[in-house]
């Protein structure tokens, strides 16, 4: 039994030094990342449980990012990537003063979303010297802000809230040459982020009337709970 597993230890530690990244230690590169739906929720505070939880979804949110990663042994990869998300979507989530009458009114609502993630990621023993395969996991670090335009007038944030999250990912590189990487990434994290806003403007002209809107700030809590999914490329060296 013990010569066995020797014997299977070994196999499996010539399986991984076989998939080394060819001597190179650093990767820079760029990526796009499609993340599946982000939820908004308009009146996280409402003591209505139904309109507590009732959100605004936006569907197929396209970003870009950079990751930075460093080998710290034959299967361990260091990873910090930031993203950029900005988006918004119109839907009429908001009701009015139209003179004496309320109304429902078209709004443009959306989040800007910075997260800064730190991945510790593990090469898989059967990856190849062309092909890597990596599972990893780590933590997030989210700032973000609301944003909503109505008619001529947009939303400032009074407090933001930033928050701290998990992720977890599995990806494949392919090695195109010697020194640059075709990366394929999915990744599973729930950033979620409380943020107070006030109007910038009470009255403003809509469809040709005088749209009154509240004075008092309003809380929006969003989350950005879909699955993402990365193509991107890197160089090594």
């Amino acid at each position: 039994m013990n010569r066995k597993l020797l014997v299977t230890l070994i196999f499996s530690l010539n399986l991984v030094t076989y998939a080394q990244y060819n001597g190179n230690n650093f990767s820079v590169g760029g990526y796009g990342l499609y993340t599946t739906s982000a939820s908004i929720y308009l009146n996280p505070n409402a003591p209505d449980i139904v309109l507590r939880n009732a959100s605004f979804v936006i569907e197929d949110i396209l970003n870009p990012g950079i990751d930075i990663r460093y080998r710290l042994s034959e299967p361990v990869i260091i990873g910090l990537n930031i993203d950029y998300i900005n988006v918004s979507e119109k839907a009429q989530n908001l009701s009015g003063f139209l003179g004496s009458r309320i109304v429902p009114i078209e709004t443009e609502d959306g989040f800007i979303l910075i997260p800064i993630e730190l991945t510790a990621h593990y090469l898989l023993p059967f990856s190849t010297e062309s092909f890597k395969f990596l599972m990893g996991g780590g933590a997030g670090y989210y700032q973000g802000e609301f944003t909503r335009k109505v008619s001529t007038t947009q939303v400032s944030n009074i407090t933001k809230e930033t928050a701290i999250g998990l992720h977890v990912s599995i990806s494949m590189e392919y090695i195109i040459i010697e020194n640059l990487i075709a990366r394929i990434q999915m990744k599973f994290r729930d950033p979620e982020f409380t943020v107070s806003s006030k109007y910038n403007e009470q009255e403003v002209e809509y469809r040709g009337q005088t749209l009154t809107l509240p004075e008092d700030a309003f809380d929006t809590k969003i989350n950005m709970d879909g699955i993402g999914f990365l193509l991107g490329l890197a160089i090594q060296f």
